[in-house]
């Protein structure tokens, strides 16, 4: 589509990011073709007929994970989302800050930014932080989830987040629904609706994910997903660009008490008693995460028109419609009136701080979504000897130097990411031969790209075993994924990492998943792998049957 630089921008946001809807400028966001800007801002109500489209960018990572190029720095984010925390205070109260991180991303490269992006002058009146993605780890052994949740806390005491502004650290997964009915029940019993609540993080941490699924909880006005649009959900970082927002329920002791009243009702359930489109939709979870939780809804507004959902295709552009013959009527959408929102408290999403050092920004979108773990990760396990290599694509590469012993190394990564093993005497070949190619699938694009992408560069490490069950540390090649090594008591390890030149290797002591290499097969005859095992998935709101 065409831009047009003689028509100026709309004053009407994107319901996917929240960027402005403007057809001057294709480089910038919230860009709608000239001619399909026209055609929804023709009729009798003018500008406001946009309302509800979705522009270019975001029409396009919905329906092909498609992301085009903005000129948008950094810096222009931050100023986002630094602005508004700035904001005077509404209703005699700051707002609380829902700081989501990632929990494979730990250390959070963005959670000691934190402090200095609240500062003196932000009237902020709590933080809670979020561990999200915990449905992609499988469970090493019991209680890790009160192990992660220390870690997350750990890591918040090490960013200068702790004392007084610290709520609480909750775990969920915004995917799979794990642990946002507790989160929910967390927030209406501190928080109330005593001021605004404003979700914050690291690109691709799952903030978007999250504020669909709380839009369609107990946490949101009953009306409320009628009349709002859900935030465009892509594995590209920085998905959205400005403010979106929804009204958050008064949780008065009436509403509390009925909810309470569902969520007992629902834990008596068996997975047997649900429907077969339940059930269906249940499976589809287990096979996306090892942690899974129902969401429900405990007021629903009555009406006999169906619910008003994100759709792309009938709101924005497509390439082979002619919008000035289209039979379609532009649907009149669902407003709030004056009195329903003049004292309401909002939930609103922010866009994502971009992660500096991280690999994700050296790649394209297609190789994103192979690097970006979307469902359960089944570890790897492979037993090495001194002098050999482990690859992991060609985004890092772990050498083990010197030992008495064999050791292990599991690797936590996306499963569609290869993993080679190598000897030292070749690993240099392979690596120039097949980076860019098949075998190391990641980047790919052959030897042109390999110019461009920087070059591996070196970190020796020094490790000292505690047991052949338990790793000593984990590895992270920036965020391609980790690899754990466990070595035998007291034997001592020297390892050199490679990550690409820019990005950050980092030495996780102690390991997030300590015992990740126990989760294993039997070993592949005449290889150094291990045959991969993948724990089965818990959902938390249903009735156990004790079968298997």
């Amino acid at each position: 589509g065409q831009p047009d630089s003689s028509v100026p921008p709309s004053g009407v946001s994107c319901s996917g990011c929240g960027a402005e809807l403007q057809c001057c400028d294709g480089a910038a966001p919230g860009f709608v073709p000239a001619e399909k800007y026209q055609s929804l801002s023709e009729g009798p109500a003018g500008a406001a007929g946009l309302r509800g489209a979705v522009c270019q960018r975001c029409w396009l990572l919905a329906h092909y994970g498609r992301a085009l190029r903005l000129q948008l720095p950094p810096e222009q984010h931050r100023l986002v989302v630094s602005a508004a925390l700035r904001r005077p205070p509404r209703h005699g109260r700051g707002p609380l800050l829902l700081y989501l991180l990632d929990v494979l991303e730990l250390p959070d490269p963005v959670l000691p930014q934190l402090p200095g992006l609240l500062g003196p002058d932000v009237p902020a009146a709590g933080l809670l932080v979020v561990g999200n993605k915990v449905d992609l780890l499988p469970a090493d052994s019991p209680g890790h989830l009160g192990r992660l949740r220390q870690r997350v806390a750990a890591a918040c005491a090490q960013a200068g987040l702790r004392g007084a502004p610290l709520v609480d650290v909750r775990l969920v997964s915004a995917k799979t629904g794990f642990g946002l009915e507790g989160l929910v029940s967390r927030l209406q019993r501190s928080w109330k609706c005593a001021g605004d609540v404003y979700l914050l993080g690291a690109t691709n941490s799952g903030k978007s994910t999250l504020f669909n699924t709380l839009l369609r909880s107990d946490y949101c006005k009953s009306r409320a997903p009628d009349a709002i649009d859900r935030a465009t959900v892509s594995s590209w970082p920085g998905t959205t660009l400005n403010l979106l927002k929804f009204p958050i329920i008064n949780p008065t002791c009436d509403r509390i008490f009925r909810r309470q009243e569902r969520l007992k009702e629902e834990a008596t359930k068996t997975e047997d008693q649900l429907s077969s489109e339940e059930r269906k939709y249940l499976n589809h979870l287990k096979k996306q995460g090892y942690l899974v939780g129902e969401v429900g809804r405990t007021f629903q507004r009555q009406k006999s028109s169906p619910v008003v959902d994100f759709d792309p295709d009938m709101l924005s552009y497509s390439i082979d419609e002619d919008p000035r013959h289209s039979p379609r009527k532009h649907e009149e959408r669902e407003e709030f009136t004056h009195n329903e929102v003049k004292d309401a408290r909002w939930c609103f999403d922010t866009p994502g701080i971009v992660k500096e050092n991280c690999v994700l920004n050296l790649l394209t979108e297609k190789e994103v979504k192979l690097v970006l773990p979307t469902c359960a990760i089944i570890p790897r396990t492979f037993i090495l000897k001194p002098g050999m290599v482990l690859f992991l694509a060609a985004l890092g590469r772990v050498d083990y130097l010197q030992g008495e012993k064999p050791a292990w190394f599991s690797v936590v990564a996306s499963n569609l990411l290869p993993v080679h093993i190598a000897t030292l005497s070749n690993a240099d070949a392979i690596y120039k031969k097949h980076a860019g190619q098949e075998l190391l699938k990641v980047p790919m694009g052959g030897e042109e790209r390999m110019k461009e992408f920087p070059p591996l560069v070196p970190q020796d490490i020094t490790l000292e075993g505690i047991g052949t069950t338990e790793a000593v540390a984990d590895i992270k090649l920036s965020s391609a994924g980790w690899v754990a090594v466990t070595a035998h008591a007291e034997e001592k390890l020297l390892l050199r990492a490679y990550t690409p030149k820019g990005t950050a290797l980092v030495v996780r002591e102690p390991p997030l998943l300590p015992y990740i290499s126990t989760i294993r097969g039997a070993r592949i005859a005449g290889t150094a792998a291990y045959r991969t095992k993948k724990p089965p998935s818990l959902v938390e709101n249903l009735k156990t049957t004790g079968r298997k």
